[in-house]
């Protein structure tokens, strides 16, 4: 089978950030690299999901709702995937910025409930807030 092009990136060199990682016409895949890959410190389960919940949530009700194709963790647990229609790498960068800083207002998680959610049990605002702060520093360092 042909080699998918998330593996072909060198994750050895692919560091905490923010990347393009794929364009397919006018959709754009983002990685937002929030752990460095192999590196024995990942994103713990609860508070990933959690990060997926919220944002999803701030992104999809923000004023470019309309050009959100996808957001989701990766399985590694070193970040998540965002695609978006028509939105360049800047304006996704900025984009991404404001929406994690928008999650850092929220008091509780979205959609958590038993009947809102797959797994609902498994989540941690306080873990996800965690991480979401060392990305931004990261992202505006």
């Amino acid at each position: 089978m042909e080699k998918i092009d998330s593996f072909k990136i060198n994750h050895n060199d692919h560091p905490i950030g923010f990347y393009l990682s794929k364009q397919m016409g006018d959709i754009y895949t983002y990685d937002l690299r929030m752990k460095t890959p192999n590196g024995g410190n990942y994103l713990d389960t609860p508070a990933l999901h959690s990060i997926e919940h919220l944002f999803a949530t701030v992104i999809r009700n923000g004023e470019s709702k309309d050009s959100v194709v996808y957001f989701g963790p990766m399985g590694c647990r070193t970040g998540c995937y965002l695609l978006l229609r028509g939105i360049t790498y800047d304006d996704a960068r900025a984009l991404t910025i404001r929406t994690l800083k928008d999650c850092l207002l929220l008091d509780e998680v979205p959609g958590a409930k038993k009947e809102e959610c797959g797994n609902y049990l498994e989540h941690d605002l306080k873990g996800a807030k965690s991480e979401i702060r060392a990305y931004l520093a990261a992202l505006e360092a």
